[in-house]
């Protein structure tokens, strides 16, 4: 009896412990006027930019089905042979259905995404207010043409509201819909932008739910923010009016040189990033040999900092020596034959050539200066 109820609590038990079925989604598609066969893709890019089909299906009848499951919501790409275009989705686990637009796949309907419509209106605000701008800067041009001054300002006042508009529409909308994952897409596209307000950016992201930010693309943006936070950090290190990081590095001889070694020596010290491997570098050397025999005597000093020694570069030394003897350069070089190294991260270097002008106190107050600019510059601050 004892051994009948001990099966029966077991069953009981594990009966009771039966998980939850899995929340679906079902993309129940509409194709009128496509032909049997015709495949159907979903589509998700990776963090490299590619396209990755996930999941097919084919027109029967005019209609098509995709499901599956997901984690979190996240944006997928439709895509129908021979239709031009992707439809971006913001897929979530329940139930859609999709009107194909043969014409312009773009302009397909979707139904049952919330944050999808979301998404969808406010790129619509978007395209209003560039086409807004658009007409006002026509406008513009126009008045412009007939020297009509004050109608001209009043445009060009127009434009800069709207474009200031336009810039932080973006940021606006996150504040906005924080728990919302069309956010996180916004997001995606704010982070492109070189004028990002990255300070703010990072502030509403550590506003969003945990569940959002742990998804993996909160995760990729998380990366992004960081990333952009010590680009801005390492600007600020190198910005005009800022004193130079210090840095040592060695000679050919393989002696240390500081960079305040130099600074003290001269009046004005221009701090070159170069390579024997860079070809606009070395076309910029005979320029810099000009700039340097020119100005040497009345107190211009310049250490040049060698970025040889990347992957798959031949003897890097011997490579970065043969390029200081054939181009005739006869003031101060270091490198530690690292590639892009600690020294260039400091300078917020990712190409080169890259060109800092500092005084006789190493405060920068000039960068990326070439040719005749670079000459210009020079005599200018020392004369």
């Amino acid at each position: 009896m004892k051994k009948l109820l001990c099966i029966a609590y077991l069953g009981l038990t594990i009966l009771g412990c039966k998980t939850e079925p899995k929340t679906d989604y079902v993309i129940n598609g509409t194709a009128e006027g496509l032909y049997n066969g015709i495949r159907v893709y979903l589509n998700k890019m990776d963090e490299r930019g590619r396209m990755i089909s996930v999941d097919t299906a084919i027109i029967m009848k005019e209609k098509f089905v995709l499901n599956g499951s997901l984690d979190h919501p996240s944006l997928y790409f439709l895509t129908v042979n021979g239709i031009n275009g992707r439809l971006p989705i913001i897929l979530e686990n329940s139930q859609i259905e999709i009107n194909i637009n043969d014409k312009n796949l773009m302009e397909s309907e979707i139904l049952g995404l919330k944050s999808n419509e979301k998404l969808i209106d406010f790129r619509k605000r978007i395209e209003t207010i560039k086409s807004g701008i658009k007409e006002l800067s026509i406008s513009y041009r126009q008045a412009k043409l007939k020297n009509d001054t004050l109608k001209s300002s009043e445009l060009d006042n127009k434009i800069n509201i709207e474009s200031k508009k336009l810039a932080n529409i973006g940021l606006e909308y996150i504040r906005e819909n924080l728990d919302d994952y069309s956010a996180i897409e916004v997001f995606k596209n704010e982070l492109r932008r070189t004028d990002v307000d990255i300070e703010m950016a990072n502030e509403l992201f550590n506003k969003m739910p945990a569940e959002i930010r742990n998804t993996s693309d909160g995760e990729i943006i998380k990366k992004r923010i960081d990333q952009l936070l010590e680009i801005k950090k390492l600007e600020k290190a190198t910005a005009i009016g800022v004193k130079a990081p210090e840095f040592s590095a060695p000679t050919p001889n393989g002696e240390l040189l500081a960079l305040s070694d130099v600074v003290s020596k001269g009046k004005i010290t221009i701090v070159d990033f170069w390579a024997a491997w860079c070809g606009p570098c070395r076309r910029e050397n005979p320029n810099v040999v000009k700039v340097y025999e020119k100005f040497h005597d009345k107190g211009l000093e310049i250490i040049g900092v060698g970025l040889d020694g990347r992957r798959g570069q031949q003897n890097p030394k011997e490579a970065w020596l043969k390029a200081i003897e054939d181009d005739k350069l006869t003031w101060h070089q270091v490198s530690n034959l690292n590639y892009f190294d600690e020294i260039a991260k400091k300078y917020n270097v990712n190409a080169i050539p890259a060109m800092f002008v500092l005084d006789n106190e190493g405060k920068i107050i000039a960068k990326n200066l070439r040719g005749p600019a670079l000459e210009k510059k020079i005599e200018e601050l020392l004369n």
